[in-house]
C-alpha cells in the first residue's frame, strides 16, 4: 500500500471530525444481525418486498464499493454473511449519498438503516436511508479476488488471512465446533472440568523436553509444562473419579506439519476404567467431532477418505512393526540386538541411544506412514511406557494403545499404572534412560508418588491430540493452517 493511499483516508478521517462526527463513537445502536436480515428476506421476490416496505438496521465492515456517480453500491459482511446496500443520489439527503459515495473505504465498518428491496439483476439490498461511521480503517484490506497469499504473511497477519481467505475462516469455525464438541461429549458422561497448573516445578507425564523459565520472585526454576497428566491423576487420587482438561502444552521439540512446540490437548482420566474403556471413550469422541464439525463420519483426506464408521482395526506394537520390517522387537531385547537385527533386515538404525528409543523410531518411520484409516496400536513394549500398567499375559508389554489416522497419531491412552512401588521402579529405569542420553526421559516425580501411596483407584487415561484431529477433519496440509497463531521464526509480527 501507497503512503499516498493512507494519507487520502488520513484525510476523509479528518474531515469526518471536522464535520462534527466521531469516527470512532462508543455505541453502536440497533440492529439486526445480517443473517436474520437474509433469513426474513431471501425467498421474496421484488414485489413482496415492495408491498412489505421492511425497514431495518445493520451493521458490518465494508467489503466492496462501486459508484456510478448517482447511485452508489456497497457490501457489509457481519459474522460471515454479506448484504449489499444501495444508495439513490435522487432519493436521499445529499450529505448521507456524499457519506457513502465519497467518505467511506472498503475495511470501514458502517451502520446504515433503510428499507429492504430487490434491484432489477435480483440481489438483495438495503436501501440507504441514514448511514453512521462506527469504525475508520486506516489501512486496505488484501486484495479481493487473491486474497492474502504468502504463506508467512498469513501465519502472521492471521486477522487479514481470516478477512480475505474464506478456507481459513471455515477452519478457524470448525476448530471451534471440533472443541464444543468434545467437551459437550464429556459433559454429557459425567466428566468435571477441571484446570491444572501451566508452570510446573517438575515436568513429567509425556517423553519430551520442555521449556524452562525462572520465578524470580522465589528464586525458583519452573517448567512450562509438556503434559497434565500427573495433575490430573492427582484429583483421581483426591476423589474426583472423572476429569478432564483442555489444556495447551508446551514442549521444546521441531516444527513440522504435525508438529508444534504450543499445542492444545485433551486428556481425560476416569476411575475403575481400563485402556478398552477408553478405546471406546475416544471412538465416540472422534465421532461426535467429526459430525459436529463435518455433518459425516467419512472425512476427506486428500485424494483418500477416511471413514470413521464401524469397528477401528487394532493391532499390537509388536505385530507392526513385524509386518513392516520383518524385525520382533520382543526377541531382540536390547538395543545391541535391535540395531543388529535392524542390520540384518538392511534398515538404517541410525543413533538412538537406548533400545526403547530405537524401537520408536523403527515404528516412527516404517510403521506410522502407512497408518491411514483408523487404527488402534496397542500392548506398547513397557520400556516405552512408564507411566501405565503392565499386560497381566506379558509383562513386556503394557496394556497401552495409540490411536492412529493419516499416517499421524490422535491419541495415546492407558491402563494408568496406580502401583507405587512399580511406579518408583518405572521412575528408576527412566533415569538410567536418561544417563543414557535419552533427552525425554521422566524425571523422578516424588510429590506424584507421595499421593500415589495414599491409594489410586483402578484408572484409564486418555489424552487426545485437538490440532492434529481438527488438522484432519479440514483436510488441512499442515498443523498451522489450524492454529490461529502458530509460532513462527522470528520476525516482524
Amino acid at each position: 500500500m501507497s503512503e499516498q493511499e493512507r494519507n487520502v483516508r488520513l484525510q476523509r478521517l479528518e474531515a469526518l471530525r471536522e464535520a462534527g462526527v466521531d469516527p470512532y463513537p462508543p455505541r453502536t445502536g440497533a440492529y439486526t444481525p445480517i443473517a436474520e436480515v437474509r433469513a426474513a428476506h431471501d425467498e421474496k421476490d421484488g414485489e413482496q418486498l415492495e408491498s412489505e416496505n421492511n425497514e431495518v438496521a445493520i451493521v458490518g465492515r465494508v467489503k466492496s464499493h462501486r459508484s456510478f456517480g448517482k447511485l452508489v453500491f456497497f457490501t457489509l459482511v457481519e459474522s460471515g454473511v454479506a448484504l449489499q446496500v444501495s444508495a439513490r443520489k435522487s432519493e436521499i439527503d445529499p450529505e448521507i449519498f456524499r457519506f457513502a459515495n465519497k467518505k467511506i473505504d472498503i475495511g470501514d465498518f458502517v451502520r446504515v438503516e433503510g428499507r429492504v428491496w430487490r434491484t432489477q439483476k435480483g440481489e438483495l439490498s438495503v436501501d440507504l436511508a441514514q448511514a453512521q461511521m462506527l469504525s475508520k480503517a486506516l489501512l486496505p484490506l488484501p486484495e479481493k479476488w487473491h486474497g492474502l497469499q504468502d504463506q508467512e504473511a498469513r501465519y502472521r497477519q492471521r486477522y487479514l488471512d481470516l478477512l480475505s481467505n474464506e478456507r481459513s475462516r471455515e477452519i478457524a469455525i470448525l476448530r471451534s465446533r471440533t472443541i464444543s464438541a468434545v467437551r459437550r461429549f464429556l459433559d454429557e458422561r459425567d466428566f468435571l472440568e477441571v484446570e491444572t497448573p501451566v508452570l510446573q516445578p517438575l515436568y513429567g507425564g509425556a517423553a519430551a523436553e520442555p521449556f524452562v523459565t525462572h520465578h524470580d520472585k522465589y528464586d525458583q526454576q519452573l517448567y512450562l509444562r509438556i503434559s497434565d497428566e500427573l495433575y490430573l491423576k492427582r484429583l483421581v487420587i483426591g476423589g474426583l473419579d472423572r476429569v478432564y482438561e483442555i489444556a495447551h502444552n508446551f514442549r521444546n521439540e521441531g516444527i513440522s506439519h504435525k508438529h508444534s512446540p504450543e499445542f492444545t490437548m485433551m486428556e481425560c482420566y476416569q476411575a475403575f476404567a481400563d485402556y478398552q474403556d477408553m478405546m471406546d471413550l475416544v471412538q465416540g469422541m472422534v465421532r461426535a467431532a467429526a459430525e459436529a464439525a463435518t455433518g459425516s463420519l467419512s472425512v476427506k483426506w486428500g485424494d483418500d477418505t477416511l471413514e470413521l464408521g464401524g469397528e477401528w482395526k487394532r493391532v499390537s506394537m509388536q505385530e507392526a512393526i513385524v509386518e513392516a520390517t520383518g524385525i520382533d522387537i520382543l526377541e531382540a531385547t536390547t538395543v545391541e540386538a535391535l540395531r543388529a537385527a535392524a542390520k540384518e533386515k538392511g534398515i538404517g538404525a541410525g543413533d538412538a541411544p537406548t533400545w526403547a528409543v530405537l524401537v520408536d523410531d523403527l515404528f516412527s518411520e516404517h510403521v506410522e506412514p502407512g497408518l491411514m484409516q483408523p487404527t488402534f496400536i496397542t500392548h506398547h513394549p513397557t520400556e516405552l511406557s512408564p507411566l501405565a500398567k503392565k499386560s497381566p499375559d506379558d509383562p513386556r508389554v503394557v496394556e497401552r494403545f495409540e490411536l492412529f489416522m493419516a499416517g499421524m497419531e490422535l491419541a495415546n491412552a492407558y491402563s494408568e499404572l496406580n502401583d507405587p512401588i512399580d511406579q518408583r521402579a518405572r521412575f528408576d529405569e527412566q533415569r538410567v534412560q536418561a544417563e543414557a542420553g535419552d533427552d525425554e526421559a521422566h524425571p523422578m516425580d516424588e510429590d506424584f508418588l507421595t499421593a500415589m501411596e495414599h491409594g489410586m483407584p483402578p484408572t484409564g487415561g486418555l489424552g487426545v491430540g485437538i490440532d492434529r484431529v481438527v488438522r484432519i477433519l479440514a483436510d488441512a496440509a499442515n498443523l498451522r493452517e489450524v492454529i490461529l497463531f502458530p509460532h513462527l521464526r522470528s520476525g516482524d509480527s
